[in-house]
């Protein structure tokens, strides 16, 4: 999430309590989750196994709990006991919960010649593009980004909550969930089909690249970018801040694993469970997802076992 202007790591301090450790009066330009983040952005780390992979990441300011770390030239540090709380106390500050009392907010913009049917919700601050058609019961969140002729057909949800949660053990509420500060972005020429859902990012954007197409039923996670001219099929399910590059196809009920990347014209066959990044151009099948040629020879094979194994035994 960019803040609407760049804001001081002092304001930032007493906005959360913290002690500064590096130049105070540096400007911090948004907040990000550590996958995501760029130059100028605040990230928060809350345990020592990943104090090295925020201090070395692209963010300019941690939030962490600890001041006793080495800091790398050209970042700074901002100290509190919670550094979870902090990250709350921003996203909150930055980006409220602000209820809507119509179907269709004021703030959104609708483009022309966009057809928007009945029992349709569109939320605060949306932007939808031109010629698009959204069908009745659509719910389309707020910040999301709607791109032209875009279809989305009945029962979708854009831009819901991400399903991720602050996790520890030690305290009476084991899960806490944190605040989704990111959005959707539908790029223009895409087709959605009916009761899908789409996360928004935590604090960065959920992104559905031009000309490709979802079927029904299906769950795109968190901070997921999907490419150009990508067709998934029903029952599909893609976890949290996994890439699709382009051209890629996953059939029918398959399942792809958190933080991967599915490389350019990747096709997994249907039901496949992809765990691991692919290789361009090639065909997965299985689960774990492997080469399809492989798993078909593997297949052969294990329906040989009762002939193999009436031979060796006699």
């Amino acid at each position: 999430m960019k803040f609407p202007s760049p804001v001081s790591l002092s304001w930032i301090a007493n906005l959360i309590h913290a002690k500064v450790v590096g130049d105070a009066t540096a400007q911090a330009t948004g907040i990000n989750e550590i996958h995501r983040v760029e130059t100028g952005d605040l990230v928060f780390v809350d345990h020592p196994k990943y104090y090295d992979k925020c201090l070395l990441s692209a963010a300019s300011f941690i939030i962490i709990n600890n001041s006793e770390v080495t800091i790398p030239e050209g970042k700074a540090l901002l100290v509190v006991d919670s550094p979870f709380e902090a990250y709350q106390t921003i996203t909150s500050h930055f980006r409220p919960f602000n209820p809507s009392n119509k179907s269709i907010s004021d703030s959104a913009v609708i483009g022309e010649r966009t057809v928007v049917m009945p029992n349709t919700f569109i939320g605060n601050n949306v932007t939808i593009g031109t010629n698009c058609v959204i069908y009745p019961n659509v719910t389309i969140l707020d910040h999301s980004v709607i791109g032209n002729d875009v279809v989305i057909q009945s029962g979708t949800v854009i831009g819901g909550d991400a399903f991720y949660y602050n996790t520890k053990k030690n305290r009476e509420v084991w899960f806490k969930r944190m605040n989704s500060c990111g959005n959707v972005v539908i790029e223009d020429n895409v087709e959605i089909g009916s009761n899908c859902t789409i996360d928004r990012g935590v604090s960065a954007s959920t992104i559905i690249g031009k000309g490709s197409i979802l079927d029904n039923l299906i769950q795109i996670g968190h901070d997921v970018v999907i490419g150009k001219n990508c067709i998934i099929a029903s029952q599909v399910g893609i976890a949290g801040a996994t890439v699709l590059e382009d051209g890629v196809t996953l059939w029918g009920q398959v399942g792809v694993n958190k933080t991967i990347t599915i490389a350019a014209g990747t096709v997994a066959l249907g039901q496949s469970g992809v765990t691991k990044s692919t290789q361009p151009n090639k065909t997965y099948w299985g689960t774990p997802a492997i080469d399809a040629r492989e798993k078909h020879k593997q297949d052969v094979w294990i329906n040989r076992l009762p002939e193999l194994w009436k031979k060796v035994m006699g």
